[in-house]
């Protein structure tokens, strides 16, 4: 069974860095998709960057230049470096595993950037 876990999420100020994690397990190999999403309240949750099985990355247009998505096949992780930070990034982030049709979601971590 496929389960995703965030961590990594906290309060920084601005200008600041943190480093995201996503843990998928249930997996034997890496052919699986893995997104970066985030949502603050009355809002809709937006991709904020993305990796394939191939490595391919894209990134929201907000985030280019400051944020970094990578992954660590052998331990069917990935992460989210995100530098200069802003308020505006303030959200729930989330995480999303996507494989032969099927996707599962992690739980979400906060990040708060204070002006």
């Amino acid at each position: 069974q496929v389960r995703v876990v965030e961590s990594g999420g906290g309060l920084v100020q601005a200008g600041g860095s943190l480093r995201l994690s996503c843990a998928a397990s249930g997996f034997s190999g890496s052919a699986y998709d893995i997104g970066w999403y985030r949502q603050t309240p009355g809002k809709q949750r937006d991709m904020v960057a993305r990796i394939n099985s191939a490595g391919s990355t894209n990134y929201a247009d907000s985030v280019k230049g400051r944020f970094t998505i990578s992954r660590d096949n052998a331990k069917h992780t990935a992460y989210l470096q995100m530098n200069s930070l802003k308020p505006e990034d303030t959200a729930v982030y989330y995480c999303k595993v996507e494989w032969s049709n099927h996707d599962k979601w992690g739980q979400g971590t906060q990040v708060t950037v204070s002006p």
